[in-house]
């Protein structure tokens, strides 16, 4: 036992009053600390020493159920903690030092050891720690830990969430799932389809798909998304007609598809085929919350009069047939109105919201702003900042642009310099931008310059164009060698 670890063994030990002397082995003491778990009619409960000691007759009979029930209790111990990456990363060692990850345990059996990796694989998972939970699969196989199916469900998963995964590591999970004959479960091979669109490989992920005995409608449906996140609408389009039975997610994945590769037409074309299915006596699959948004936002990005009459449309349905207006349906609502020129609409939506979400202040703010009624737009932060609505990034990209389009400079820059000092939200590179645009198109063309020199990053083009547009608009040629010059 290492001796920072020994040290957290014996704080935790006085916490619970079991000190030195007490008679108990350092590897019961361990155990202890883990297993002060009790059932009683609330469920699991944790007790002191003291508790657990008066519910046997001594020492020896608590040590020995102890060791009878380390497996269990550790077991319920990671469970109620996995979303705690301090106490996880505690039970860890301490399954590390008891010998549980190990088949050198005689007591451990194979499908306990293995349960344990899950749970922790699981729990990490959870914890968003990818890496963690990637490096933990590969200690299991390198100790002849043999994974389930479960095992894999989750390292599917985690391989999804990395951020640059090698697509030659996938490969290598398929064939160890493949090794271990468990590619049979139809939900494993789902998982197995998203990490291989999620990779751009949609050849394996078709592969694995034509593979499968009986496709379900979840199999059929992550099939559909690899597609449409790969931007192959094409085969999406007949992959999506060929499906014998569609849902909400078929129908949803299949619209934003559209709107995520900016065919905005088609996402309302498809839309108002789905609603259609009444009309036609089919069977009706109705739109949820993220069916109104994806479509309402090709309704907002629709060139034309299109967009706005249709989206219309879709608030009409909305009201004659949903209970109440989600606030992010409403925040859809409200970014469709203030991209066509319907402000009185957007407001009339803002105020008959129940509930308003970040984004849906968002949104307002930067309706206002784009519109032209900034000071309106600050005084929507100042109201949300007022009903407990904490700003976030984007809040402050929408008030500082309304601030620079209404010239409000002495305003901006107390708005920008509360990010840190009020709100602990670093200013990123677009809100730097924002600040040269105000400063700029004040006039003050030396300043936004200073100011950018003064950034801690390099400006991009962006902020770079904001400089050049003001030296344009005020007529300052020198400006242009100062940009050049960064």
């Amino acid at each position: 036992m290492s001796l920072s670890h020994s040290t957290t063994i014996s704080v935790l030990a006085a916490c619970i009053g079991l000190e030195e002397g007490t008679g108990y082995s350092s590897f019961t003491i361990i155990l202890i600390l883990s297993f002060v778990v009790m059932y009683d009619s609330n469920g699991v409960k944790l007790h002191t020493l003291q508790q657990v000691e008066e519910t046997h007759h001594n020492k020896l009979e608590l040590e020995l159920k102890l060791m009878l029930l380390s497996s269990e209790s550790l077991l319920q111990l990671l469970q109620r903690f996995m979303k705690s990456s301090v106490q996880m990363k505690q039970i860890h060692s301490v399954l590390i030092t008891n010998g549980s990850l190990s088949t050198s345990n005689p007591s451990s059996f194979e499908w306990t050891t293995t349960l344990f990796y899950n749970t922790l694989i699981r729990a990490y998972l959870n914890l968003h720690l990818s890496q963690t939970t990637l490096l933990l699969f590969t200690h299991m196989l390198s100790h002849n830990i043999p994974p389930n199916a479960h095992t894999f469900t989750s390292i599917t998963k985690a391989a999804s969430s990395n951020l640059t995964p090698p697509l030659l590591f996938h490969k290598s999970i398929y064939a160890q799932a493949l090794k271990r004959g468990v590619l049979a479960d139809p939900f494993l091979q789902t998982s197995f389809i998203h990490l291989y669109a999620q990779s751009r490989n949609l050849f394996s992920a078709c592969k694995v798909f034509d593979e499968m005995c009986e496709p379900c409608i979840v199999s059929c449906n992550a099939m559909l998304d690899g597609f449409c996140k790969n931007g192959e609408m094409g085969s999406a389009a007949l992959f999506f007609e060929s499906m014998p039975l569609k849902d909400v997610y078929s129908w949803t994945s299949f619209i934003n598809g559209f709107v995520k590769n900016e065919c905005y037409n088609s996402a309302i074309r498809i839309f108002q085929q789905m609603i259609m299915q009444r009309c036609l006596g089919d069977c009706f699959v109705k739109p949820n919350e993220a069916t109104f948004v994806s479509v309402l936002s090709a309704c907002a990005n629709s060139t034309g009069v299109i967009g706005l009459s249709y989206g219309k449309q879709i608030h009409g349905y909305i009201i004659k047939n949903e209970s109440r207006m989600s606030a992010f349906v409403g925040t859809a609502l409200i970014y469709l109105y203030g991209k066509t020129d319907g402000l009185e609409y957007a407001m009339q939506v803002f105020e008959n919201l129940v509930n308003k979400e970040v984004c849906t202040w968002n949104a307002i703010i930067g309706t206002l702003a784009s519109n032209g009624k900034e000071k309106q737009a600050i005084d929507m932060f100042d109201k949300m900042i007022v009903e407990g609505q904490r700003p976030n990034e984007v809040t402050f990209v929408a008030v500082l642009t309304a601030c620079a389009r209404g010239e409000l400079v002495e305003l901006g820059l107390q708005i920008f310099n509360s990010m840190l000092a009020w709100f602990s939200i670093v200013p990123q590179m677009e809100h730097y931008g924002c600040v040269v645009d105000l400063l700029g198109r004040a006039g003050f063309v030396a300043e936004a310059n200073d100011f950018m020199r003064k950034m801690p990053f390099e400006p991009d083009a962006s902020v770079l164009g904001a400089l050049l547009g003001a030296c344009k608009l005020h007529g300052k040629p020198p400006a242009y060698s100062m940009v050049s010059a960064v």
